[in-house]
């Protein structure tokens, strides 16, 4: 992936009625688009955009999000952040990957290019959604 060029960083985020706003201050690790049931229901869409970020690189520039818990297919216990006031999905965090957060896509003011993302958990994709050619996919997690 290449790296965010300097002069536009901080990429900056927030939920959708602005209570909660973010910045990251450095270019993201990964950024997939996930096709899991659980993406699906969180972003009520066909898939979700996850920004994968070292979580000092974070920070909250204004409001308080909340956080519940669920246990993921892979063992792990992950951290749902949330604005109070409208509900919007800022970001996940797995406690066995606490140094990074998946930022979910559809919160940051610049959406990322999605022309070349690697799509993950395809092998639960919805029947209709077509994937770009050459676009790199994996049926479950990809490799660490």
């Amino acid at each position: 992936m290449t790296k965010t060029p300097p002069e536009t960083l901080p990429l900056t985020g927030g939920c959708q009625c602005g209570a909660c706003r973010y910045e990251l201050w450095d270019a993201p690790e990964a950024i997939y688009c996930c096709h899991c049931s659980e993406c699906r229901k969180q972003s009520a869409s066909a898939f979700g955009i996850s920004v994968i970020v070292r979580a000092e690189t974070m920070q909250m520039v204004r409001g308080s999000p909340r956080s519940w818990m669920r246990s993921t297919v892979t063992g792990d216990q992950l951290d749902c952040w949330f604005c109070r006031d409208c509900g919007s999905r800022l970001w996940h965090q797995g406690r066995k990957t606490a140094g990074f957060r998946s930022v979910k896509g559809g919160t940051l003011d610049r959406p990322p290019d999605l022309s070349q993302i690697v799509h993950i958990h395809t092998d639960s994709m919805l029947t209709g959604v077509i994937l770009p050619d050459g676009v790199v996919t994996f049926p479950g997690e990809p490799p660490d």
